[in-house]
């Protein structure tokens, strides 16, 4: 990959909108015309398990419906109300998608259900073999396309539109191989089809859910994100650490950012500043997000008691199992104090590691007022 196209580079807000309008359009297309296609098979032929899959075809053209006017309402400038602008109305537009997929697996769980109490004996014809064939190729094509294209540009809701698409090719060269297996046997699995394809529907439908809920709640910086922009951070020879990442995000391409950095003691004032604006730029140009706020550690790299201390007490602190790192060490001599950040594992509890660890640091520095600032372990 060229410097000109770094990986974690944001597509243009106009050039993303239009890729994902001509995705949503050629779903909405594709879609309605293989519902049409399959409804009239599934009909002639008595089968339930076709009907139901022309049902999921319809399903998914209102998908894309919903994810281009998600798309068009999240694109919406920023106002004084929603200063941040409105990307995360695509997370309601990929939710509502999600929810129409359960409402189609759960509405088609009913019908298999009638089918399986009151089965009907189906009748293929060649023709319709062949052309539940080429809907399967179709419905393959389309899943790719519009899965990379979410992709690309960054949309949950085309991601998830992308990857229904490739659960319904499986659903339909099922029902291909149902019919097969029908014409060669007589024997008619069209009812327990149809009941399977249901629940497969129910539980694409589910994840979906889930998975656009944890975007809103606010899920984990992917880890490798994560360590490729502190190390870009510290490419910077005045850096000497970048700890505190968290990342917000606001929809989809749209995240902000804050950082802690370690830098030494005896920089300016002017100097800080000219660094700080540095990385706001380069982390921009690089990973696409907007750095708010960079806090800064000062480091002493001239004081030995100091950086004896800094090093006796991230010993101590590390001794534990449960904390994962230290930084932002401070301490003052003449007024006898200790400051610093403890990464704190989410498995114990923070109140009673802080206590614990004060305790000890205060045991090897006695009259000294200690005062941990407990850190989450929110990215790698």
């Amino acid at each position: 990959m060229s410097e000109e196209e770094p990986q974690y580079a944001s597509v243009p807000e106009n050039e993303r909108n239009r890729a994902v309008f001509r995705a949503g359009y050629v779903g909405i297309a594709t879609n309605i015309a293989l519902a049409g296609v399959k409804a009239f098979i599934g009909l002639a032929a008595n089968s339930i398990s076709v009907v139901l899959d022309a049902v999921n075809n319809m399903s998914d053209a209102v998908s894309s419906v919903v994810t281009i006017i998600g798309t068009k309402f999240a694109s919406a400038e920023a106002d004084m109300d929603h200063p941040l602008g409105h990307g995360r109305i695509e997370y309601l537009a990929a939710l509502t998608v999600a929810g129409l997929i359960l409402w189609a697996g759960i509405t088609s769980l009913v019908e298999s259900a009638k089918k399986i109490a009151d089965p009907v004996t189906p009748e293929y014809s060649l023709s319709a073999l062949i052309v539940i064939a080429v809907t399967i190729l179709v419905k393959i094509v389309l899943s790719r396309y519009v899965k990379r294209t979410g992709i690309r540009v960054k949309s949950t809701s085309l991601v998830a539109a992308g990857t229904d698409a490739g659960y319904d090719a499986i659903i339909s060269a099922s029902v291909l191989a149902s019919a097969i297996f029908f014409t060669a046997t007589g024997i008619s699995l069209e009812a327990w089809l149809g009941l399977l394809i249901a629940l497969f529907i129910i539980r694409s439908g589910i994840e979906l859910i889930t998975e656009t809920l944890n975007d809103i709640l606010g899920k984990r910086t992917d880890a490798a994100l994560s360590k490729d922009i502190k190390s870009a951070i510290k490419e910077e020879p005045q850096v000497l650490g970048a700890y505190d990442l968290y990342i917000f995000n606001y929809g989809p391409g749209l995240d902000y950012a804050t950082v802690h950095i370690e830098i030494p003691d005896t920089m300016t004032a002017h100097e800080i500043d000219q660094l700080e604006r540095k990385i706001t730029v380069s982390i921009k140009k690089k990973f696409g997000i907007i750095l708010t706020g960079i806090g800064i550690y000062a480091v002493s790299s001239s004081d030995p008691e100091i950086m004896a201390m800094r090093e006796s007490v991230g010993k101590a602190v590390l001794a534990h199992k449960y904390a994962l790192g230290v930084h932002g060490f401070f301490a003052d001599i003449r007024g006898k104090e200790i400051a610093f950040d403890a990464v704190i594992d989410f498995s114990v509890n923070k109140s009673e590691a802080v206590r614990e660890l004060t305790g000890e640091i205060e045991k090897l520095y006695p009259g000294y007022t200690v005062r941990i600032n407990p850190d989450c372990h929110i990215t790698d």
